[in-house]
């Protein structure tokens, strides 16, 4: 189909208006919205992405605490104005160092989760395969550098125990949606425990993960038992999984009874 005169001429006209090899006319006699279209946004991802992956690095070698915001700066590439104009604060780059890499995990984690419980539905779920929903996102976020990889775990278990208010704070509520939904199927599979009871467990489950994971203690064992696994972490959380699934459905002990046995040595 032949094209209209009246779109012919719009494309002549626009094809007259294009700025032609060796065209004489310089920025500053542009228009100054053309100019600021053309000028480059300051809110790069690729710029972002350089500042969160070396914010990643220096608070696993150094911590929060330790890691200045012109450490960053430098190990970016960029200005410490760049730093403050995306993040404002290196709290608020802490945290988007975390959820970038956490949100995800947690939300595989869930999406796991509910595969497993619909597949014996509707049994509750076994202990043992609510801890591997746990467990496997982390392992395939270990090895996946482009994801962080294993220094992303290590960061995040020197988060853990980090006395900080605001990163205990920070990790409380990222945590809050996952550990809601697996305190929800560990309750159904051990009706026998107070819901107090079973925070507790959690919240211990939670930190000896992020330990095992994060720390050098346990290859070094491994290592010493058998060289060949040093970088094996699936052999780590087999390891893991029956102390774990032992302190979850052992029966309650009576804790007067221990109190009292307590106060007893003290005196």
């Amino acid at each position: 189909m032949r094209a209209t005169p009246s779109i012919a001429r719009g494309d002549a006209r626009c094809r007259s208006n294009a700025a032609q090899p060796g065209d004489a006319r310089q920025p500053s006699d542009m228009p100054k919205s053309t100019r600021a279209a053309k000028a480059p946004a300051p809110n790069g991802s690729g710029t972002k992405s350089r500042i969160l992956d070396a914010a990643e690095a220096l608070f696993v070698e150094h911590g929060f605490e330790a890691t200045s915001m012109r450490a960053l700066s430098a190990a970016a590439g960029v200005n410490l104005a760049a730093v403050n104009y995306h993040f404002g604060s290196k709290e608020e780059l802490f945290q988007a160092v975390l959820t970038r890499r956490l949100d995800p995990m947690n939300q595989q984690r869930v999406e796991l989760l509910t595969r497993l419980e619909a597949r014996v539905a509707p049994a509750p779920l076994a202990c043992d395969r609510i801890l591997l929903a746990l467990f496997v996102p982390a392992l395939r976020l270990a090895r996946d550098p482009a994801r962080g990889g294993k220094n992303f775990l290590r960061l995040l278990g020197r988060a853990y125990a980090d006395p900080a208010p605001f990163i205990r704070r920070l990790l409380s509520e990222q945590y809050a949606g996952m550990i809601g939904r697996f305190k929800a199927a560990f309750a159904r599979a051990l009706p026998q425990l107070s819901a107090r009871e079973l925070s507790w467990r959690l919240h211990f489950i939670m930190g000896a993960l992020s330990y095992t994971l994060a720390g050098t203690d346990a290859l070094k064992l491994i290592a010493e038992l058998n060289p060949r696994d040093t970088g094996n972490d699936e052999l780590l959380l087999r390891r893991l999984a029956p102390f774990l699934l032992a302190g979850l459905t052992t029966p309650l002990p009576d804790l007067d009874h221990v109190a009292r046995e307590l106060d007893g040595e003290l005196d």
